[in-house]
């Protein structure tokens, strides 16, 4: 196939929807590089809120919470500093500091549990909702084709709702603006994931998910790297260009890659049942599952281990940094896996293809992660936090791309590519949501210590790289 646009998918369900492009060809290529783009925007909200702007949003809710009236101008790196003095036997507080100290524990434990709840909320959205989304793009009719209105939609209105956050007030009010960015920027992006199956013959996944593994990194790293900057300079009106690149980006790829008409598909009338056994019906396929599982106790590990980085930085290393300085290193330290990522990215989403292996990736990507999280827990410094970066980014490249090929590899049904991914991304989702709810336990359980969170972590994605060992249909 040499045009432009894939042809009409006109078949019924249980049969192939779509024709493939040719590799090599002008059609393959944009379609490549406008996925890309469309992705980009995605992941560099999700890089920027989650990294950056959500925690720095949540701390100063909180702060202005706890340390109220004549403590509002309380500096919190003096404070921390104290604190380091004080647990090391260097000084004796008096009343007062004594009196701050207690705040400052109660503040470290009051935004971890608020970060939790917002991020976890927030997750626990897209679980609900990715499945039914995917779902009801495999069964869509428009001229703009299956996932187009998808993804215009999403990226169109998602925008429009990050403008608002820099004026939420409250705890309450942010988990539910971001409840809805995150389930509109999720519709969006799983259509997205799905023009992959449409679109992309078989022995070109390995490359295209290594696309999107570096737009997922060098995005969510490259997010926050402005996020950080541009909070410095402006606070909280860094959300604007984040919702600026959104509306851009997806509608690039909408506009720019554009589908054939979907209104000769043929499909089955759409029932409850349906829309229910979208969040289980991959599941049932065995090899799928442990996929899924494995996915899921990663994520879990990663996301107790990354959710407070950037209050790790003002208040588990040594010395530690005050608010701009961590704003400002935090992404400094996912830059410095970049490289890392990339060199996994590109070598393991090739590698994977030509031998026509998954799993032994995916169980070294997850021991490399796993281990990385020990280095911190021994050494609490920033020098460390920075090597964990760099360790754990080269594995996480490496599980990226040949995670997601491997989902690919395992589809249950191909012509419903949206909603089985969408169970796919669910695993993700739902370790992400998990991680925090966990992680927040850990803290709360220290009195507000971050330390725990690691080894605990560790364990989680250790488990993980066995778990795809029982996968049959896929080496």
């Amino acid at each position: 196939m040499t045009t432009d646009t894939p042809a009409d998918p006109v078949t019924p369900s249980g049969q192939t929807v779509a024709v493939r492009y040719e590799p090599k060809t002008r059609a393959f290529r944009r379609y490549t590089l406008f996925y890309g783009v469309g992705c980009l925007g995605i992941v560099i909200l999700y890089g920027s809120l989650n990294s950056i702007l959500i925690p720095l949003h949540v701390q100063q809710l909180e702060f202005a919470h706890i340390f109220a009236g004549a403590d509002a101008h309380v500096d919190l790196q003096v404070l921390n500093a104290l604190q380091a003095q004080v647990d090391a036997g260097a000084l004796t507080p008096t009343p007062d500091q004594y009196r701050l100290l207690e705040l400052l524990a109660r503040f470290n434990s009051s935004r971890a549990s608020s970060l939790s709840l917002v991020t976890s909320v927030v997750m626990l959205m897209t679980i609900l909702v990715q499945p039914i989304v995917g779902l009801l793009s495999d069964r869509t009719r428009s001229k703009w084709g299956r996932r187009a209105p998808w993804i215009a939609a999403g990226g169109v209105t998602g925008a429009a709702l990050v403008a608002l956050l820099p004026v939420v007030p409250t705890i309450a009010v942010l988990v539910i603006v971001l409840s809805l960015v995150q389930l509109l920027a999720g519709a969006a992006q799983g259509p997205l994931m799905a023009t992959v199956v449409d679109r992309v013959p078989d022995d070109r996944i390995g490359t295209i998910s290594t696309v999107t593994g570096l737009v997922v990194y060098i995005g969510g790293i490259g997010g926050a790297v402005v996020a950080g900057s541009l909070f410095a300079a402006i606070g909280l009106a860094s959300y604007f260009p984040l919702a600026v690149a959104l509306v851009l980006t997806t509608l690039c790829f909408v506009l720019f890659a554009r589908d054939r008409s979907s209104l000769r598909l043929t499909v089955d009338p759409l029932r409850i049942r349906t829309v229910l056994a979208s969040y289980v019906r991959a599941l049932g396929d065995r090899d799928y599952r442990w996929a899924w599982i494995a996915k899921v106790l990663l994520f879990i590990g990663f996301g107790i281990a990354n959710v407070y980085g950037l209050y790790m930085l003002q208040s588990y290393v040594t010395p530690a940094l005050s608010v701009a300085e961590a704003a400002t290193t935090a992404p400094l330290i996912q830059l410095a896996g970049l490289p890392a990522a990339m060199i996994g990215m590109v070598v393991s989403g090739r590698w994977s293809d030509k031998i026509g292996r998954r799993k032994p990736f995916v169980v070294a990507a997850s021991i490399i992660m796993a281990v990385s999280f020990l280095i911190p827990f021994a050494w609490p410094t920033v020098p460390a936090m920075f090597i964990e970066s760099i360790v754990a980014s080269f594995g996480l490249g490496v599980y990226i791309v040949v995670d997601q090929a491997l989902f690919i590899d395992l589809l249950p049904h191909r012509d419903s590519a949206g909603r089985d991914l969408g169970v796919a991304n669910l695993g993700t989702n739902v370790g992400q949501a998990l991680g925090p709810i966990i992680a927040g336990m850990i803290v709360a359980a220290f009195g507000g210590a971050y330390g725990p969170v690691w080894p605990v972590a560790f364990f989680l994605v250790f488990v993980a790289a066995f778990a795809v060992l029982p996968i049959k249909r896929v080496r």
